[in-house]
């Protein structure tokens, strides 16, 4: 494979990747505006977020079959087009509850594209490599938390909130139209699988068995969740408690998200000297101690906004390093059910995550302590996952880079 052919592959699949966290992402610093043009509360505002993670979560679980049976393009041909059309039906939400439902109808499209960039990257590239593919997404991906506020507070200042899902809508179908003419199929569509419920259930079960898998599958999906908890929270603390206007708190979440995709790309390099297991041992037990002294001082009230800042960096930072690791160790035993794996892996992201998302409206405090409390007691669960289960994996198959192909 070129290094042209490389490159253009990672910006189609990262586009694809960052399609969901981009639609998540633009529209947080409209909040207000959204809860004022609906007569309700941010707090209720939040809910279409937490029916967009839910949506992820089932429609991850629908594709992954889809994708083992009829190929990697039509499932994603499918789902680009109902996430145009309910973006637009978001545009035309004028309820509470319409754009709640449409938000979770507009998740179950744009899972598609996450759950088939995953599995393309394990039909496109060696399994060696698939850790280093994984940061070189982060890196893509990270255009989403950087670009994606940032534009979401001009136009929520500029025009109506309700021009940010038009523009969505614009994203989509150009990422549409480059996977019609640019991307190829990596995956023969395979009759035998049956699309039955129970030869699929059985499909998730044979994956969900395997030890490594479940291992770093759902240590990784705890991790992740810190990332969801801040997501969600954000806009209450910087903008309601920290009194940050809609500009400058859409800096603030960029300037943030470097620690997310600067640490991925720290992984590129990690990976060739250490082992994705050595990786993700070390900066859980980081993760632990950071969230710990996070939720220790948001429970004391030592943390102004400059300390509260510096925690969740060092927070994002470990999920960035240890992100790509757990998801090339959770797919490395796969091949035939890479699709069903992908998707389940993804559902059980986007499900833990709206469980978080969920968590901190539940603890009552204007303060940081919600954010800090959900970000500590996934982090330690996910170490307990990861202590307990590496005890059931016999046979491991390592995803260590042992890559050729330089970074870009």
């Amino acid at each position: 494979m070129t290094k042209k052919r490389y490159f253009f592959l990672i910006l189609i699949l990262g586009s694809l990747t960052a399609l969901a966290p981009f639609s998540i992402d633009m529209y947080l610093p409209g909040f207000k505006a959204i809860a004022k043009y609906l007569h309700t509360s941010t707090d209720q505002v939040a809910l279409s977020l937490s029916s967009f993670f839910i949506g992820i979560a089932a429609g991850q679980l629908l594709y992954g079959p889809l994708l083992d049976r009829f190929g990697r393009k039509k499932p994603l041909y499918f789902g680009l087009a109902l996430y145009i059309v309910t973006s637009i039906g978001c545009y035309f939400s004028n309820s509470l509850q319409m754009l709640i439902i449409m938000r979770f109808f507009e998740a179950i499209g744009g899972c598609a594209a996450s759950v088939a960039a995953m599995a393309m990257v394990r039909d496109l590239f060696p399994v060696e490599d698939n850790a280093k593919v994984f940061s070189l997404l982060i890196l893509v991906l990270g255009a989403s938390p950087m670009v994606a506020p940032t534009v979401g507070s001009y136009i929520t200042a500029a025009f109506e909130w309700q021009v940010i899902f038009l523009i969505l809508t614009v994203i989509a179908a150009l990422i549409l139209l480059a996977v019609i003419f640019f991307l190829p199929e990596s995956y023969q569509p395979d009759p035998s699988y049956s699309l039955k419920p129970v030869p699929i259930i059985t499909h998730f079960l044979t994956v969900i068995k395997e030890p490594q898998f479940f291992t770093y599958a759902v240590s990784g999906a705890f991790i992740f969740a810190g990332l969801f908890a801040y997501v969600a929270s954000s806009p209450i603390v910087f903008i309601e408690i920290f009194k940050m206007d809609q500009k400058s708190f859409s800096w603030i979440f960029a300037g943030l998200s470097v620690g997310f995709i600067g640490a991925s790309q720290v992984n590129s390099q990690l990976i060739k000297y250490f082992k994705s297991e050595q990786i993700v041992n070390v900066t859980l037990v980081c993760m632990v101690i950071i969230s710990a002294a996070f939720l220790i001082g948001s429970f004391n009230g030592w943390f102004g906004m400059a300390g509260t800042i510096v925690m969740i960096f060092g927070v994002l930072c470990c999920v960035g390093i240890s992100s790509p690791n757990t998801s090339a160790l959770s797919l490395a035993p796969f091949t035939k059910n890479a699709g069903s794996a992908s998707a389940l892996m993804g559902a059980l992201q986007m499900a833990i995550g709206a469980l978080a998302s969920y968590g901190v409206t539940l603890i009552k405090s204007q303060s940081t302590l919600p954010m800090a409390g959900v970000m500590a007691g996934s982090s330690v669960v996910a170490l307990l996952v990861l202590f307990i289960g590496k005890k059931f994996i016999k046979n491991k198959v390592e995803a260590v880079a042992g890559a050729t192909m330089a970074a870009h």
